[in-house]
């Protein structure tokens, strides 16, 4: 998200976690985007968005944005996320999944990161508004909860929230319910914010 008025329209509905894209490349880049706006929402928990960033900035962008998490979305290593472990916030670690997908890579990061999220896998990080195969969770054997992400719109939630596995922590809507990137759509989300909830 990235438009003052859409974020305060959004946390009307009080989702859980707000995301903040700090990839300059990606469509949904904060750029202008007020830290001390940022700072001062407090009814939600704020999660900084980096790819293949620097130590330095994303410890900079969590005290200016006053963020509660950091989700990690490109080819950070285990040594990287160890060196993040200090900033005392969840951390979560997302990997694009396909049919050739190396579950056993994720060992290295359990003990590292507080949740993984389970994205489409794409020559870019994310935002492609494709689903991947969610059979392919079931080859998934830690225990460390995950954010399922990737193609998720008003036509396939019910779908996500009726997968049979309680490591499934959350589901991470983007694409398919905005106007425009980072504009979310009011209507669309406020059709399954009722229906969502537990």
């Amino acid at each position: 998200m990235k438009y003052p008025a859409n974020i305060e329209e959004v946390l009307l509905l009080k989702p859980d976690y707000l995301g903040f894209i700090f990839y300059e490349q990606s469509k949904r880049y904060i750029a202008d985007l007020s830290p001390e706006f940022l700072s001062a929402l407090s009814s939600v928990k704020k999660v900084g968005v980096f790819v293949n960033d620097s130590t330095d900035r994303i410890r900079a962008a969590k005290n200016s944005y006053n963020l509660q998490a950091i989700q990690l979305h490109g080819n950070e290593n285990p040594a990287f996320v160890k060196t993040l472990k200090d900033l005392n916030v969840p951390i979560i670690k997302a990997f694009g999944i396909s049919q050739d997908f190396d579950w056993q890579q994720l060992d290295a990061y359990e003990a590292l990161v507080d949740f993984f999220l389970f994205d489409t896998k794409s020559q870019g990080y994310g935002g492609t508004g494709q689903l991947f195969d969610w059979s392919l969770i079931e080859q998934y054997k830690l225990e460390k909860p995950f954010f399922l992400s990737g193609g998720l719109g008003p036509e396939n939630i019910a779908s996500a929230l009726s997968l049979n596995d309680p490591r499934l922590y959350a589901l991470d809507v983007n694409s398919k319910f905005e106007e425009s990137p980072g504009l979310k759509d009011l209507t669309l989300l406020r059709s399954i914010f009722s229906s969502s909830r537990c």
